[in-house]
């Protein structure tokens, strides 16, 4: 059996803690047999098919669901279009960023060179929102290009619509960009933090969901800790207490 992490089980859906680097779906992009969620719930159902009911990119870690049958699947699906689930991220950014802000700026959609070459290049850009607070920063003596030192804050996001790559690249917008962010963010500070820290991941983390369970009506309200790496490097910037750890649920 493989090992998931199970947040919460119930006879309709399942929600787990899905880490940095482990693909929600076999893809295109990785060699065949490359560990996926789908797979490893298929042989947790003892080969039944999980149902999708949200997506996280491959390299954020946290809470995803899946459905057990296609009827919970789709009505969960109608909850995310109706914007009736709340969705919380931890991400740590190059910068001290304001306290708290509202970004609200289009987004055009981001085509798959291959799966999408057929679509049409010229939609228009999609209304994108993101809400964000400030929840601690750390200034380190490690120099970053011309400058001495380095600052960093730890933000959470709230996601008001479900954009490809929305909060990577609403942070990148407003210049404070995710570190880890190969694609989106600042090289010059992901080597700096390979380099100073082994850093082998995005630091984006789907840390909470809530909503209303369709067949049950109750409330849920699904968290996931961190893994013990950003524990660890989170703890070395005196940010303990302000994310759920592993620790901090014993």
């Amino acid at each position: 059996m493989n090992n998931l992490n199970i947040l919460f089980e119930d006879d309709d859906i399942i929600a787990l803690n899905k880490p940095s680097g482990l693909l929600v779906h076999p893809s295109w992009i990785a060699p065949r047999g490359t560990p996926n969620l789908a797979s490893m719930l298929k042989e947790y159902f003892n080969g039944g098919s999980p149902y999708t009911i949200h997506r996280l990119d491959r390299p954020t870690s946290g809470v995803i669901l899946f459905g057990k049958n296609k009827e919970i699947a789709q009505k969960m699906n109608l909850l995310f279009a109706e914007r009736k689930v709340e969705k919380t991220y931890l991400c740590m950014v190059r910068g001290y960023t304001p306290e708290a802000d509202l970004i609200d700026y289009a987004l055009k959609e981001e085509l798959d060179k291959i799966a999408d070459k057929h679509a049409s290049k010229d939609k228009e850009a999609q209304e994108a929102v993101s809400e964000y607070r400030r929840l601690a920063t750390v200034e380190l003596d490690i120099p970053v290009g011309r400058y001495e030192k380095s600052r960093y804050s730890l933000v959470e996001v709230k996601p008001k619509t479900g954009r490809k790559h929305q909060i990577r690249r609403h942070m990148k917008h407003i210049f404070h960009p995710i570190i880890g962010d190969t694609n989106h963010g600042d090289n010059k500070h992901n080597k700096s933090f390979r380099e100073n820290f082994d850093l082998q991941r995005l630091m984006l983390m789907a840390s909470n969901i809530k909503f209303e369970h369709p067949v049950t009506q109750q409330m849920m309200d699904i968290s996931a800790p961190v893994d013990q790496y950003t524990d660890q490097l989170f703890k070395k910037f005196a940010w303990d207490g302000l994310y759920l750890s592993e620790q901090t649920l014993i």
